[in-house]
């Protein structure tokens, strides 16, 4: 053979190579459209039908753009990009209304009795994933004493509520809570369903049949962009963070994706996963703080650095009904931004219930940016556990959660300013190296003081690991905040660490359940007196119990108004620090200053929109500028 022949040879090798690799780089734009052609070649002209199709051929650098209309498939792509620069990006044409499902419309219903119907659907309909033969399960799941099925039943796109026995779906309907209860035998599955007043033959009726709807199917597919979809109805499962967590949308262990302006919605469990790859341990003894330090040295030694793994992007989606978690990630969310977010309507119906539900549930949260999001109406909004170093909270609002923010066995540092906390239950705090600045806090705060469990915490800007640390309660800094509504922080008196509260201002309410405890102890103290009494380790405290703030958010049409009284004699009657790195000093396990995910230092000039500080005499809050008096301010626009 001569060297001409072995040269051509050795071209077409890297060639092969590069295709399958995904280095090759390209630009080309393919079409999708429901009246397109999986046999077409993608073109404008020549669109394919499936966006499967698409991916299957999309590389580096290219685009694909999907033609407005329902698609019901569960797209695996192949290969990511190269690059941020040389990405495979998915989106819904600009204008266009595109909805990816992971459910069928089921029709031949048979009514029963009263509004109860029944189908019966061979199991080849299914293939290989049958959503009612599987059950919801995994490590740190509790299935209350009943079976769960990663399937649902939908009506009108809004879904049923899964019966615990079949009997219960042929009594009467709940019009608020119809029901549904389905099973699968030799090669049939049965499915019986309240439709109350509605026929389900007419096509408003839909069941799952996919697992996921954008997940590929192993680790290391990166620089990925999914935009401007609507994703809905997945039959995913648990997802704890020592197993391979998939969501109805879901990175798989890789770096780089973004995900960006979707609706995320009607997923069993997960909404948006950002986590942690499969192996052999899923789910087979690691439900234990042992257990998940085990799967945390696996996950070093599978790529968990910053240079493979993380580093996405998730903003401006809407995430919703969702009974796990809206955005989950064990590790594989490290540096990641989460912004611009609604989260909403998270384990609401809480049929099943485990140590992993949240509007944002992460573990390993390295310098994380979790940062003006609306999260409400879940259990707990935002829940970061275990490594959580050099997270990022900010500029987010929260309400009606249950809790809204919950740090768990961390070492810090971590800093959390500028928000609006108006649940009952502001904080759950199981952790130190923390720093509270500028926020509102309307409700009152649990502390754990100390927990033996040994967690690790890393070497700076990194997820290499420095060493393992108890967690003893304290370390924390209150600075600047204003205490409305329930505000309370009176738990921190029991704090094993140092707690330093400066700047701080309380209004009437704040403490309250404090001070009738201390009126049995202390009789003989004035109100004023006990009220100093609760802020005791306070520097600089403006104590205002006979002011009432009134903290309220009113929904209106183009947005939502944060309802407020504040006194402008606030800013003159106080000196306050501008907050900074320096001001905070270090954390103390592991001995870490507050900085910047990029290292540079902290400084708190800007307040929740983003407005310039008063540098030598800051406002309390989250807002710098404001009336006097009773006002109404917009903190969150209408989508």
């Amino acid at each position: 053979m001569n060297t001409v022949k072995i040269f051509c040879l050795l071209l077409a090798a890297i060639f092969l190579i590069s295709i399958e690799s995904g280095a090759m780089a390209s630009d080309k734009t393919y079409h999708v459209s429901v009246k397109g052609s999986d046999s077409g070649d993608g073109s404008s002209a020549k669109p394919f039908k499936t966006i499967s199709a698409a991916a299957k051929v999309a590389m580096p650098g290219d685009m694909v753009t999907v033609h407005a209309g329902i698609y019901r498939e569960q797209i695996t792509p192949p290969r990511g990009g190269n690059s941020d620069q040389e990405r495979i990006t998915y989106q819904a044409a600009p204008g266009e209304k595109v909805d990816i499902r992971g459910s069928e419309i089921i029709k031949g219903w048979k009514k029963l009795e009263n509004d109860t119907w029944e189908v019966k659907i061979p199991n080849s309909f299914f293939g290989k994933f049958n959503p009612y033969s599987d059950l919801i399960r995994g490590d740190w799941f509790s299935d209350k004493g009943r079976q769960h099925h990663t399937g649902s039943v939908y009506l009108n796109g809004d879904w049923l509520m899964e019966a615990a026995k079949e009997e219960e779906v042929m009594k009467a309907a709940d019009a608020k809570n119809p029901l549904w209860y389905g099973k699968a035998e030799g090669e049939t599955t049965t499915i019986r369903a309240q439709f109350l007043n509605a026929d389900p033959n007419s096509g408003a009726v839909e069941i799952n049949v996919r697992q996921t709807i954008f997940y590929p199917d192993k680790p290391f597919v990166s620089f990925i962009t999914v935009r401007g979809f609507t994703m809905q109805q997945a039959a995913t499962n648990w997802a704890p963070p020592t197993s391979e967590q998939m969501g109805l949308i879901g990175t798989h262990w890789s770096k780089g994706w973004i995900i960006e302006n979707n609706i995320v919605q009607y997923s069993k469990c997960v909404g948006i996963a950002l986590g942690k790859y499969g192996d052999e341990w899923n789910n087979n003894n690691t439900e234990s703080a042992e257990g998940y330090v085990g799967t945390i040295n696996r996950a070093l030694a599978n790529g968990w650095s910053k240079e493979k793994i993380g580093s996405h992007i998730v903003r401006n989606n809407t995430i919703a009904y969702c009974e796990q978690s809206g955005v989950v990630g064990s590790m594989g969310c490290a540096f990641s931004i989460v912004e611009g977010n609604t989260i909403h309507d998270i384990h609401i119906r809480q049929l099943f219930t485990g140590a992993e539900m949240a509007g944002i549930k992460f573990h390993g949260a390295v310098d994380v940016q979790i940062r003006n999001n609306n999260i409400s109406r879940t259990c707990l909004g935002i829940w970061l556990d275990w490594m959580a170093q050099g997270v990022q909270v900010k500029n987010n609002l929260l309400h009606d959660n249950e809790i809204d923010i919950f740090l768990e066995v961390d070492h810090g540092p971590m800093l959390v300013s500028n928000n609006i906390m108006l649940s009952k239950t502001s904080l759950l705090m199981n952790s130190s190296g923390a720093a509270f600045v500028h926020n509102i806090f309307g409700g009152h705060m649990e502390v754990i003081p100390y927990d033996s469990r040994l967690t690790p915490y890393h070497k700076p800007h990194s997820t290499e690991v420095a060493a393992l640390h108890d967690n003893p309660g304290g370390d924390i800094n209150f600075i600047n905040n204003l205490f409305v509504n329930r505000g309370n922080a009176r738990q921190y008196d029991k704090a094993l660490l140092q707690v330093r509260f400066s700047g701080n201002v309380y209004t009437k309410g704040t403490n309250q359940a404090d001070a009738a405890d201390l009126a049995k102890r202390f009789d003989d103290l004035s109100n004023t007196q006990k009220t100093q009494l609760l802020v005791r380790q306070e520097k600089n405290a403006l104590v205002k119990q006979d002011f009432d703030a009134a903290a309220t958010l009113i929904t209106g049409k183009d947005g939502i108004y944060l309802d407020i009284t504040l006194d402008k004699g606030w800013l003159s009657e106080q000196k306050r620090d501008l907050v900074t790195s320096e001001l905070l000093g270090k954390v103390i396990v592991p001995d870490l200053p507050f900085e910047n995910v990029d290292g540079s230092k902290v400084k708190i000039d800007t307040d929740y929109f983003g407005q310039k500080r008063n540098a030598s005499n800051p406002a309390p809050g989250p807002l710098e500028n404001w009336k006097d008096g009773k006002q109404s301010i917009k903190v969150w626009p209408a989508k």
